[in-house]
């Protein structure tokens, strides 16, 4: 019959058991790290991109993605409502000053000008007969005073006769006083008639300015609609490549609506976006580098956007080389906006070996071996990295990613 095991015998072989179990554990880990560290000890310096520390300039800076667009993009409207007739060109033709572009239907704006022709006529037929009446006027005026001068001069002459014919007894008082009364009503009337004729000369000469800037206006709209008439015939308005062109032959367009667009290919502007987390860097005037290829091109922040959309704010460069041969329409291009810069540091070319804490551990070059060593960054740049403390000129560092090798403390190098 099996003896029955106490617990505390039970406890203490369970225990046994776990001691083994850790010891076997850690003998597995050790043996795993001693030949991991064996298998990556080694390494080809051919597999690692090295540089070189040096002194020389360096800029901080923040990333933006940007869109390199023509600087100058003429948009040609619709002048009137109408339809598109015919289009002689397409997206991407070049073109020269006054090459016909498209063909817009003028009927309906031909027929309108017809009709604001006809009515210019009969306004300036209008004016005419005015004038005449207005002239007519003032002459008629101008002969009624003159016959009341003679009426005067009759009723004087009549007076002088009456008063000779009273002394004699041949009139009596009251005829003289009817004469004299006369007189007076007449010369009320010619100075009545007087005023009549200055007041007409007068308000004649607004009037008739009135007419003839009517008459101004109607031929100004004449002369605007003859312009849109002559500008259904689309031609270029300056020379350059057709980015963009409406070809729906026969739809409606409506007065304003875009036409045709004509860049110059010859001088281009970055349109860039960066995150709004950045926006106290992005000002207008900040120098800005544009890396195309493994080239740069600078330049400054010549206008932020207002509006932020999406976390994302929206900004133009203004190349300091415009016509550079890297620039090509719609290229997408890397932004680095200065935000510090220092003359004269140590500092050697940025890779993926340096991240971003201030203090970090790198594989410094010794002969046959890369040794690491511990540094303190500066200033941080899309082309350089600056290096406060830990190096000096002349030192060599592999700067491409090394993470595999983050447990050791030297690699051996195996040269060629």
């Amino acid at each position: 019959m099996d003896k029955e095991i106490s617990k505390s015998d039970q406890q203490k072989r369970k225990s046994k058991n776990l001691v083994k179990s850790a010891i076997v554990l850690v003998a597995v880990i050790l043996i795993f790290f001693t030949v991991r560290n064996f298998l990556k000890r080694k390494a080809d310096e051919g597999s690692f991109l090295i540089a070189t520390v040096e002194q020389g300039d360096i800029q901080n800076t923040i990333s933006a993605t940007g869109l390199v667009i023509p600087s100058y993009e003429r948009v040609i409207n619709t002048p009137v409502n109408t339809e598109i007739k015919e289009v002689k060109l397409k997206r991407g033709d070049a073109v020269s000053k006054g090459s016909l572009i498209m063909e817009l239907d003028k009927a309906y704006t031909l027929l309108e000008y017809e009709k604001l022709k006809d009515e210019l006529e009969l306004k300036r037929n209008g004016i005419n007969r005015l004038k005449l009446e207005f002239d007519k006027e003032l002459v008629d005026i101008d002969l009624k005073q003159q016959l009341k001068g003679l009426q005067l001069s009759e009723l004087e002459a009549e007076i002088k006769d009456q008063k000779k014919l009273n002394k004699v007894g041949g009139a009596t008082n009251e005829e003289v006083e009817r004469a004299e009364l006369n007189l007076k009503q007449a010369a009320i009337e010619k100075k009545m008639l007087l005023n009549e004729l200055k007041f007409k000369q007068q308000a004649n000469v607004p009037d008739k300015k009135n007419l003839e800037l009517e008459f101004q206006i109607q031929a100004k709209r004449l002369a605007e609609l003859r312009k849109k008439l002559n500008e259904t015939s689309v031609y270029a308005t300056s020379a350059g490549v057709i980015t963009w062109i409406n070809e729906d032959i026969g739809k409606t367009v409506n007065l304003g609506e875009p036409l045709v667009k004509i860049a110059d290919l010859k001088s281009f502007k970055i349109e860039a976006s960066s995150s709004d987390r950045n926006s106290d860097y992005i000002k207008i005037g900040a120098p800005v580098n544009v890396r195309i290829n493994n080239s740069t091109l600078t330049g400054t922040i010549s206008s932020v956007l207002p509006a932020v959309e999406n976390n994302t704010i929206k900004f133009l460069v203004e190349l300091d080389k415009t016509d550079s041969k890297l620039l090509k329409p719609n290229l997408k291009v890397e932004i680095f906006i200065v935000t510090d810069k220092k003359s004269k540091v140590v500092r050697i070319k940025n890779g993926e070996a340096f991240n971003g804490s201030t203090t970090q551990e790198v594989f410094f070059i010794q002969g046959n071996k890369a040794v690491k060593r511990k540094i303190e960054k500066g200033l941080s740049g899309s082309e350089y990295v600056e290096i406060v403390t830990g190096a000096r000129p002349g030192d060599q560092i592999i700067i491409s990613d090394t993470k595999e090798f983050d447990h050791l403390d030297e690699i051996i190098l195996n040269k060629k």
